[in-house]
C-alpha cells in the first residue's frame, strides 16, 4: 500500500474521483462503502482506484477489504478524513470509496435470458434510491434482467448503487432503450408486457406469471401515460385500502414480482 497520505483536494486522483462522482465520468463506477466495496469485488468488477482512510485500515472488517484489493491489484490510496469527505457522495463518509470500470449495459448484455424470462422495465423513473430499491427488489424476487429507458435515473449512479446495495452488479442491465424498442425486444422474444396502473381492471394475482413477463414501472408521480399502458399486453392494479392514493413505486414492484415468484415457485434461499 502506498505510504504517502492525500491530504490535498487538488490532488489529480481527488478530482477524478470527484468527476466519478459527479457523473462527468460515466467510464467509471462510484462505489462508496466497505460492504458495497465487498460486493463489487465479489462480482468481479474492475476496480481500479481505493479510497481510504487509517479507520478503515484498522478495523478487522475494513482490513481484511483492503488486502483483497490489494491483491486484485487495485490502486490503494491512503487520504485523511476530511478529503474523503470531500470525495463522498454521503453525509457521513464511510472511509472507502472505489472507482470501478463500468461494464457495459446494453441490449447485449441481455443474451441470453435463462429459463423463463421476468424482466423489469423502469420507464423514466426518475429517483435514484428509488432505482436501486427496485433492483434490489427484482434480484431478490428472480427477476431475470433490467431494461432502463431514456429519461431514467442512471441505475448505476452513488444514491442508485446504494439503494440496490450490491444487485446492480449482477442482474443483466440495460441503459438507455427506448420505451418502443424496450416494448418491441420482449414482444420479438414472447415477453408479454405487464404495465402497473392504479386503474387497471385486474389486479397483480389475476394474471398467469408462469409465462414469460416483463413488468413496466412508469414515473413515481405521474405513472404511466394513458398511450404506454395501451402499448402494453396487459394492465394490473396492486389492491390496497381506498384510503391509501397509492403505494411506493419499489414496493408496489416488489408486491408484484414476488406475487410472480410465488406462482413460478421460486427456490428461496
Amino acid at each position: 500500500m502506498s505510504k504517502t497520505i492525500i491530504k490535498s483536494r487538488s490532488n489529480p486522483a481527488v478530482q477524478h474521483a470527484r468527476a466519478v462522482r459527479d457523473g462527468k465520468d460515466n467510464a467509471y463506477l462510484f462505489i462508496e462503502g466497505v460492504r458495497l466495496c465487498e460486493e463489487a469485488v465479489g462480482a468481479a468488477l474492475d476496480i481500479e482506484t481505493v479510497f481510504y482512510t487509517d479507520a478503515v485500515k484498522a478495523d478487522e472488517r475494513g482490513s481484511r477489504l483492503l488486502s483483497v484489493l490489494r491483491s486484485h491489484g487495485c490502486r490503494l490510496i491512503p487520504v485523511v478524513a476530511n478529503i474523503l469527505d470531500s470525495i463522498s457522495d454521503t453525509k457521513s463518509s464511510q472511509g472507502i470509496i472505489a472507482l470501478s470500470r463500468r461494464a457495459r449495459t446494453m441490449e447485449e448484455t441481455l443474451k441470453p435470458l435463462a429459463g423463463v424470462p421476468l424482466v423489469v422495465i423502469l420507464h423514466r423513473v426518475n429517483n435514484p434510491s428509488n432505482a436501486g430499491a427496485m433492483l434490489r427488489v427484482a434480484e431478490a424476487a428472480g427477476a431475470t434482467a433490467v431494461i432502463s429507458t431514456l429519461g431514467s435515473t442512471d441505475p448505476l449512479s452513488p444514491k442508485a448503487l446504494r439503494g440496490a446495495m450490491g444487485s446492480a452488479f449482477r442482474l443483466p442491465l440495460w441503459t438507455g432503450a427506448s420505451f418502443e424498442r424496450a416494448l418491441r425486444w420482449c414482444s420479438e422474444r414472447g415477453i408479454r408486457t405487464v404495465a402497473t396502473s392504479a386503474f387497471a381492471a385486474h389486479t397483480h394475482i389475476e394474471i398467469d406469471w408462469g409465462m414469460a413477463r416483463a413488468v413496466v414501472v412508469g414515473p413515481e408521480a405521474s405513472g404511466l401515460s394513458a398511450e404506454e399502458l395501451e402499448a402494453a399486453d396487459v394492465r394490473v392494479r396492486v389492491p390496497m385500502n381506498p384510503r391509501v392514493e397509492s403505494l411506493n413505486a419499489s414496493v408496489a414492484l416488489g408486491v408484484i414480482l414476488y406475487e410472480a415468484a410465488r406462482q413460478r415457485k421460486f427456490e428461496w434461499k
